[in-house]
């Protein structure tokens, strides 16, 4: 298993690269606000930002 930079890292490459660091960024934002997400860590929290935006992102293309 990887360290938190590892994480992070390969997040961060990966999101820049598909250009949806606003789309990321608006949606750990999101959860900032939200209970349920309220006691995860940072790590959690990340990998779930970019699962969901990754989701979306996919859904969204197939369409076209």
């Amino acid at each position: 298993m990887g360290t938190y930079e590892d994480l992070f890292y390969d997040i961060t490459e990966s999101i820049d690269s598909k250009g949806l660091r606003k789309e990321f960024d608006a949606q750990l934002d999101k959860m900032r606000r939200q209970d349920k997400h309220k006691y995860k860590d940072t790590r959690d929290r990340w990998s779930y930002a970019y699962d969901k935006v990754i989701r979306l992102h996919d859904k969204n293309n197939k369409k076209v």
